[in-house]
C-alpha cells in the first residue's frame, strides 16, 4: 500500500502542476485595451475585497470550532478539520483569482473569434476544476499517509478515522459559508440591479450606467466560481473521507483493509490524470457547437476513466472479499464504477434537457411569457417541480445496481467514481462565469455588437453548464450522504457492539438502536431532517431578497441624484454597491449556515433529555435521512427550474416571441429575477447543507465515544 499512496498524492501534485502551467499561459494571453482593463480591475478589487471579509469572518467561526474539535477530540482531529478548512478556502480563493484574471481576456479573444473565446474561457474553468481536484486529493491522501505510513498508526484506528471525518468537516463548513455567502453577494447584486436598470430605468443588462453592474460581475465570481470550487471541494473531499470510513468498519481486521481504504485515492487519483487529458479534447468545430466541443472532452475524459478505474480496482481488490454475509469480487465493484459513470452522464443530460435553450421545458416558459408575468412564473415552478423526477429515478436505479452487486460499499464507491470527474466538472461550472464576466466587460467598454454577440452565445452555454455541474453536485451530494448515513449506522454499530463496552461505556446498551417508524422519536427525527432543507431554503431566499432591496435603494438613488448618469456625464459609484452588498452578504450568511451544524447536536440531547440515549440516537439516524431525501429535491428543483428561467429569457433575446423590450421579455425579467436566487443561492447551498449535518452527527458519535 506504501509505494501507491503516493502515488496518489503525486497525481494531486500533477493536477496542482497542471494549474500553474495553465495559469502563466492564460496571463500571457492579451487583456485588451484600457477601458477594458480598467473595468476588470475594478472587478478584480470587489472581489478580492468580498472574499478577504467573507474568510475572516469564518475564520473567526472555524477558530471556535477548532478549539472545541481539540479539547473534545483531540489534536489529530483538530489538524485534520484545519487541513480541511484551509484547503477548501484556498480552492474557492484560487478559483476566484483565476476568473477574474480570465474574464477581461475572454473578452479580447472572443473579439477575434469564437474559438479563441470558447478555447479561454475553458481553459481557466479547467485550471479552478484540477487545483479543486489537487487540493483535495493531497489534502486527504497526504493527511492519510502521514497519520499511516509516518507516524505508523493502524488505518482503521479512532485517531485515523476521526481525523478524516474532521477533515471533511472543515472542508464542509467553509464551503456553506462560501457557497450561501458567495451567493447572497451575486444574487442581491443580479435581481437588484435588474430590477431598477432593465424593468424601471429601461436600459440593457451589463449597462455601465447602472451602479450595480460591477457587483454583479463581482458576484458571479465570488458565487459561482469561488462558492462552486468550495462547494466541490467539500463533496471530493467528504465522500473520499466516507468510502474510506466505511472500509476501515467494514475490513477491519481484514488483511484488505488498506488495500479497501486506499481504494477510493486511487480512483480519483487516476481519474485527475484522465480530466487532464480530457482538457485537451474540447475544441470548437465547424458547426461552432459550443456545447458540443464541451462534451467533447467530458466524453474523452469518461471514455479513458472506465479503463484507468479498472485498472486500480483490478490491482488492489483481491478476487473475492466477505463483509458480513455479502461477498464482492473486483469485478463488482468496477460494475459499480461503471455505474457511478452512468449515473453522472445520466444527470448531465437530464440536467441539460431541463435548462438548455433547445428542449420543452425553457421554450414553454418563454411561450408562457407571451401571456404575462403569472404565467411565466407558474410555468417556470412547474418545469423545477417536474425537474426532480428523472434525476431521482436515475439515483434510485444507481442505488439499486450497485447495492445489489457490493452492498453500501458499492454504493460508495459508485459515489466516488462520479466524484473522480470532479476536475473536469468544475471547469464545466468555472467557464459560465469567466463567459457572463466576459459579455459584461464587453458591454461596458463599448465593444462592437458582433463581440457581444459571441459572449452571449459563450454565455448562454454557461448557464446550462452551471446548471449541469449544479445538478451534478446536488446527485452526488445526495450519494455521499447516503455513504455518510451508511458510516453514522456502522459507527454506531461498532461503538455499542459487547466487545467494545469496556472502550466506549457510553454506548452500553445500545445495540437495540433501530430506525423503526412504529417508534414515534424516529417520525419525529424523520419530520425535523425533512424541515430543514425548506427553513435553509427559505432564510437564503429571504436574505438575498433584503440584499436586492437595499442594491434597489442605492441604484434609485444614485440615478436621483445625480442625472448625469443617464447621459453618461456622470460615473456611477460602483463601489458603494459593492461595499452594501459585501456587508448584507456577511451580515445574512452566519444563521442559515450555523443551522446544518447546530440542528442534529439540539436533536440529540433533547430527546436524549426526554426518552433516553437509545431514543435519541434513532430520532438523529432519521433525522439525517430527512435532511437527504427532501434536500435532494429541494436542491434540484431550484437549480434546474431557476437554469430553465434564465435561459427562457435568453430564449426570448434571441429574437423568440419579440426579442428583447417585449412585453414577454418583460415577462421573462420577471422569472429570471425569481428564479436568480432560486439557482445561485438557496439550491446549490442546500448540497453542502445535507452533508454537514450528516458529518455533524459522525463526529457527535466521535466526541461522545470518547467523553464516554
Amino acid at each position: 500500500m506504501g509505494s501507491y499512496i503516493w502515488l496518489v498524492i503525486g497525481a494531486g501534485i500533477a493536477a496542482v502542476l497542471y494549474g500553474a502551467l495553465q495559469s502563466a499561459a492564460l496571463m500571457g494571453k492579451s487583456a485588451g485595451s484600457d477601458k477594458m482593463q480598467e473595468i476588470a480591475a475594478a472587478i478584480q478589487e470587489g472581489a478580492q475585497a468580498y472574499l478577504r471579509r467573507q474568510y475572516t469572518t469564518i475564520g473567526i467561526v472555524g477558530a471556535v470550532i477548532l478549539a472545541a474539535v481539540f479539547f473534545l477530540i483531540g489534536p489529530t482531529a483538530a489538524i485534520g478539520f484545519l487541513i480541511g478548512a484551509v484547503l477548501s478556502g484556498a480552492a474557492g480563493f484560487a478559483g476566484m483569482l483565476i476568473s477574474v484574471r480570465a474574464n477581461v481576456r475572454t473578452a479580447q479573444a472572443a473579439s477575434e473569434s469564437l474559438a479563441k473565446g470558447l478555447s479561454l474561457a475553458f481553459t481557466s474553468g479547467a485550471i479552478t476544476g484540477l487545483l479543486v481536484a489537487g487540493f483535495a486529493l493531497i489534502g486527504v491522501a497526504g493527511y492519510y499517509a502521514f497519520l499511516t505510513n509516518v507516524r505508523g498508526l493502524d488505518p482503521t484506528s479512532r485517531e485515523v478515522v476521526d481525523a478524516l471525518v474532521a477533515l471533511g468537516f472543515g472542508a464542509s463548513l467553509i464551503s456553506i459559508f462560501a457557497r450561501l455567502g458567495g451567493g447572497i453577494f451575486t444574487k442581491g447584486a443580479d435581481v437588484g440591479g435588474d430590477m431598477v436598470g432593465k424593468v424601471e430605468a429601461g436600459i440593457p443588462e451589463d449597462d455601465p450606467r447602472n451602479a450595480a453592474t460591477i457587483a454583479d460581475n463581482v458576484g458571479d465570481n465570488v458565487g459561482d466560481c469561488a462558492g462552486m470550487a468550495a462547494d466541490l471541494f467539500e463533496t471530493y473531499a467528504v465522500t473520499t473521507v466516507a468510502t474510506m470510513v466505511l472500509a476501515a468498519i467494514f475490513f477491519r481486521g481484514e488483511a484488505v483493509v488498506g488495500n479497501m481504504m486506499l481504494l477510493p485515492l486511487a480512483i480519483c487519483g487516476v481519474c485527475i490524470l484522465t480530466s487532464i487529458v480530457g482538457t485537451f479534447g474540447v475544441r470548437l468545430g465547424k458547426n461552432n457547437n459550443i456545447m458540443g466541443a464541451l462534451y467533447q472532452g467530458l466524453i474523452i475524459t469518461g471514455v479513458l476513466s472506465i479503463g484507468a478505474v479498472w485498472w486500480v480496482i483490478k490491482t488492489l481488490v483481491p478476487a473475492a472479499v466477505t463483509v458480513g454475509d455479502k461477498t464482492m469480487d473486483s469485478n463488482a465493484l468496477f460494475g459499480c464504477g461503471l455505474v457511478g459513470l452512468a449515473v453522472t452522464a445520466a444527470i448531465v443530460v437530464i440536467t441539460e434537457y431541463y435548462t438548455g435553450t433547445g428542449f420543452r421545458p425553457v421554450r414553454s416558459i418563454a411561450k408562457a411569457s407571451v401571456s404575462g408575468h403569472g404565467t411565466n412564473v407558474i410555468q417556470g415552478l412547474a418545469m423545477s417541480l417536474e425537474a426532480t423526477a428523472m434525476p431521482a429515478l436515475v439515483i434510485i436505479v444507481g442505488i439499486i445496481v450497485t447495492f445489489k452487486l457490493a452492498g453500501l460499499f458499492g454504493i460508495a464507491i459508485a459515489t466516488t467514481t462520479m466524484l473522480s470527474l470532479a476536475g473536469f466538472i468544475v471547469a464545466l461550472d468555472a467557464f459560465g462565469p469567466v463567459t457572463d464576466n466576459a459579455g459584461g466587460i464587453a458591454e461596458m467598454a463599448g465593444l462592437p455588437s458582433e463581440v457581444r454577440v459571441s459572449t452571449d452565445a459563450l454565455d448562454a452555454v454557461g448557464n446550462t453548464t452551471k446548471a449541469v455541474t449544479k445538478g451534478y453536485a446536488i446527485g452526488s451530494a445526495g450519494l455521499g450522504a447516503l455513504v455518510l448515513f451508511a458510516a453514522y449506522t456502522s459507527d454506531l454499530h461498532y461503538f455499542s457492539a459487547p466487545a467494545n463496552s469496556a472502550q466506549f461505556p457510553f454506548f452500553v446498551g445500545m445495540q437495540d438502536v433501530r430506525f423503526d417508524l412504529a417508534n414515534p422519536y424516529v417520525v419525529v427525527g424523520l419530520l425535523f431532517g425533512g424541515l430543514l432543507p425548506f427553513l435553509f431554503g427559505g432564510l437564503s431566499m429571504t436574505a438575498v431578497g433584503r440584499a436586492a432591496e437595499s442594491v434597489v435603494a442605492e441604484v434609485r438613488r444614485q440615478f436621483k441624484e445625480n442625472p448625469g448618469i443617464m447621459t453618461y456625464e456622470v460615473k456611477p459609484e460602483y463601489g458603494r454597491a459593492v461595499d452594501i452588498l459585501t456587508k448584507a452578504a456577511i451580515r445574512e450568511m452566519i444563521v442559515p449556515s450555523l443551522l446544518p451544524v447546530a440542528s442534529p447536536i439540539v436533536l440529540f440531547f433533547v430527546i436524549k433529555a426526554i426518552a433516553g440515549k437509545s431514543d435519541a440516537f434513532s430520532a438523529l439516524g432519521a433525522m439525517l435521512m430527512g435532511v437527504i431525501v427532501t434536500g435532494l429535491f429541494v436542491a434540484i428543483s431550484m437549480t434546474s427550474g431557476g437554469g430553465a428561467w434564465d435561459n427562457a429569457k435568453k430564449y426570448i433575446e434571441e429574437g423568440n416571441y419579440g426579442g428583447k423590450g417585449s412585453e414577454a421579455h418583460k415577462a421573462a425579467v420577471t422569472g429570471d429575477t425569481v428564479g436568480d436566487p432560486y439557482k445561485d443561492t438557496s439550491g446549490p447551498a442546500v448540497n453542502p447543507m445535507i452533508k454537514i449535518t450528516n458529518i455533524v452527527a459522525l463526529l457527535l458519535l466521535a466526541v461522545l465515544a470518547h467523553g464516554g
